[in-house]
């Protein structure tokens, strides 16, 4: 069983009942169902979420970081006018603007480690690659990159984002997670040209490397690589590779994607497990989307369990590191501050729908 490295105490929680086919259990005759619990995630809002207004503050030590961030946006796109700071975090800065009669929204990296430099000039990759190769969903259009200072600008999309937390508290609309789940499935039925796209993740050294530092069991690691194994000329699936819904926009004219820098070839159902990651509140939308992940049999059930298990290991790292972070440093400029209550709900609901991956994926390594 998996112990957690940071206390996930809280008070007691009441259950709520599970319904008939619950649990990730996916073998023939099940489908992952609903997960206990809840907690919160802020994000700021996407792209096109607010509407413009207010003037950007050049004062100071943060006004001085701006300058330079416009600097870099004007050397690519002259004509960008910044109207407003959309999200400023400790890596990135965001600025919407307009360029000519059209509104724009332009992004700039801080943090040039080779780590997040590397992964922001794949965002700007997959941005290239579709102009060239339109997917089957909406996207934001290219309008300029500079790939050597990681500064991009797009088409600001107009709509609002089908939730504005990575794990939604608040009961969503069926209708909203309906077109954010049909968005995601179009992604995936797509087959880009041969070349275009990468394997962002290693799967086989993601599962070492998380074994290593202790959030996967030697009995995990030995199941997961059995499912891996019987994986290994499974056809990859394209995917978004961050299918979270504060990831698409809703408008009138259809669902819009934006955030592509994890985007390429995946085991299939990756994209899949990330939204049933973050649902945990929304047992419904969960038991569809396991139901769906297992439509194609016995190795589709295979790549989601793997896919979900490493991505529930990954949601508890991230958000034990940020529990422990916050409690010695304070929050950064332009964000909200979760109450570490709230962080520890979410441990703990995650640490609940790991426990029932991971005997989904005993059970499915006994079917073999």
């Amino acid at each position: 069983m998996y112990a957690a490295s940071t206390s996930v105490s809280a008070p007691p929680r009441p259950l709520r009942p599970q319904q008939s086919g619950g649990g990730p259990y996916l073998d023939p005759s099940h489908a992952v169902g609903a997960a206990f619990g809840g907690g919160r995630a802020r994000r700021a809002p996407g792209i096109g979420a607010q509407p413009l207004s207010g003037r950007i503050d050049l004062s100071g030590p943060q006004g001085a970081q701006l300058r330079t961030v416009i600097s870099s946006v004007h050397r690519i796109c002259p004509e960008f006018n910044p109207v407003q700071v959309l999200r400023r975090g400790g890596r990135s800065v965001l600025l919407v603007g307009t360029t000519g009669r059209s509104t724009a929204v332009a992004k700039c990296l801080l943090d040039h480690s080779s780590a997040w430099a590397e992964r922001f000039r794949h965002e700007i990759a997959t941005y290239r690659a579709f102009v060239r190769h339109r997917p089957p969903v909406r996207v934001p259009r290219l309008i300029a990159a500079d790939p050597e200072h990681c500064t991009l600008v797009i088409e600001r999309m107009p709509g609002r984002p089908a939730a504005t937390q990575r794990h939604p508290v608040d009961t969503l609309p069926r209708a909203d997670v309906r077109a954010a789940l049909g968005a995601i499935c179009r992604v995936n039925l797509w087959r880009p040209p041969a070349g275009m796209f990468d394997m962002p993740l290693d799967y086989g050294k993601r599962i070492a490397r998380y074994h290593e530092l202790g959030l996967l069991t030697d009995r995990d690691m030995g199941d997961l690589q059995k499912l891996l194994h019987g994986l290994a000329h499974v056809q990859g699936q394209f995917c978004h590779g961050d299918a979270q819904l504060s990831n698409v926009l809703l408008s009138p004219a259809g669902p819009v994607l934006v955030d592509w820098d994890h985007a390429g070839w995946y085991l299939p159902g990756y994209d899949l497990a990330t939204l049933w990651t973050v649902l945990g509140d929304a047992p419904v939308a969960r038991r569809q989307i396991s139901q769906h992940a297992q439509q194609a049999g016995t190795t589709s059930r295979d790549a989601f369990l793997v896919n979900l298990m490493l991505v529930l290991t990954r949601e508890i790292r991230t958000y034990e590191t940020a529990v422990q972070r916050a409690m010695h440093e304070p929050a950064p400029p332009g964000t909200t501050p979760e109450s570490g209550e709230e962080q520890r709900l979410l441990l703990r609901r995650l640490h609940d729908d790991c426990a029932m991956a991971r005997r989904a994926v005993r059970a499915a390594v006994g079917t073999r």
